[in-house]
């Protein structure tokens, strides 16, 4: 069991790193606040006392204890709930000494709210997470030329269910089935992807803590973790939650490994059954995964050329501040690397499908 002293340094590290990632993915203001917070925090306040002594992993690959503080404040900001922390809240500047001095107060001011979303974990659904995932569902749209049955696991609020409904710039190519006032235009490299129908069947999704798009509380709490000075990523959220709202998708509270269980029962004869998730199998627990991963096989072994299987992942892996794109289908059993992308979709690196150009 580590002393008080060690526990207090690992918390104050967890925001030094968060402070290094936020840098690194365009948030130079959190990257300040998670800064000062790690210099500055005391116990002199139950929010403070409450984080600096933390009994799990406050990391970023843990708890993600400074996330959960962002947010919190954030969502202050957003609720117009804390004039004093708005003033020094983008898109005003404010000097370091100012920002903390409206962190403090509205540490001590609004104790009972933020203690209480300290005990939830950050939720985003970034949306230009989709950017990276449309060539992976043309791609396996140009395999099989079959219509689409989505399962996203760890769905969120659902935004990037509708990937469909948005509009896209891959490099020389742009992409929308309809008009979107989503426009997702990362910065691409690599082959164009291939170009061909897609027709989506059906979607489904599920989450631990599912959020409901045309619920203003569920919306404010998704956009209170996105980072206050990336305008561009609140304005595109509040977009795509429209859109989610009005096409009442509703994502399932369930467990991700039981929800797999229900959905690779069926047999979706004559359409390409596409399993897939976004920065979300690395939270669950290393024997959720191993049996996600052998359900996942065992759909894939009943697979055949008339109802096949996909799995298409976009995931963390050693390569910091980025994510690999990877794709394995069935009934064939083949699976490739097929780029890499920023874990806000910022950019993607295109690979593609080995002699599919």
């Amino acid at each position: 069991m580590p002393d008080a002293q060690t526990t207090e340094q690992t918390i104050r590290l967890a925001f030094v790193m968060q402070a290094s990632s936020c840098r690194g993915l365009g948030s130079p203001f959190t990257a300040s606040l998670c800064t000062l917070a790690a210099e500055r925090l005391t116990v002199a306040h139950p929010v403070g006392e409450k984080i600096l002594s933390w009994l799990g992993d406050p990391s970023p690959y843990g708890d993600s204890v400074p996330l959960r503080l962002a947010g919190a404040l954030h969502a202050l900001v957003l609720a117009g709930a804390d004039p004093q922390l708005a003033a020094v809240y983008p898109p005003n500047a404010a000097a370091p000494d100012d920002l903390w001095n409206a962190v403090e107060h509205a540490c001590r001011t609004h104790v009972a709210f933020i203690l209480d979303r300290l005990k939830s974990a950050p939720q985003t659904n970034e949306v230009r997470r989709s950017a990276a995932l449309l060539p992976g569902f043309l791609t396996i749209s140009s395999l099989f030329r079959k219509p689409l049955v989505l399962s996203e696991v760890g769905a969120s609020a659902g935004l990037n269910l509708y990937w469909d409904h948005y509009a896209y710039r891959l490099g020389d190519m742009s992409w929308a089935l309809q008009p979107s006032p989503v426009l997702i235009a990362p910065e691409w490299t690599g082959p164009t992807p291939p170009n061909v129908p897609v027709e989506i069947a059906s979607r489904a999704g599920c989450d631990l803590n599912p959020l409901n798009p045309a619920r203003e509380e569920d919306a404010m709490r998704l956009l209170s973790y996105l980072w206050a000075d990336q305008t561009d990523r609140l304005e595109r959220t509040r977009l795509a939650l429209a859109i989610a709202a009005a096409n009442r998708q509703i994502v399932e509270r369930a467990d991700a490994v039981d929800w797999l269980a229900q959905q690779l029962q069926p047999v979706h004869d004559g359409q390409v059954h596409v399993i897939y998730h976004t920065i979300a199998w690395q939270y669950l627990p290393k024997p959720l995964q191993e049996r996600g991963e052998a359900l996942i096989a065992a759909a894939g072994a009943r697979a055949t050329e008339s109802a096949p299987l996909a799995r298409l992942q976009m995931e963390a892996d050693d390569q910091k501040h980025s994510a690999a794109l990877s794709l394995q289908v069935w009934p064939s059993g083949e699976k490739h690397p097929i780029g890499r992308a920023d874990f806000h979709g910022r950019w993607v690196e295109w690979i593609g499908w080995p002699g599919l150009h």
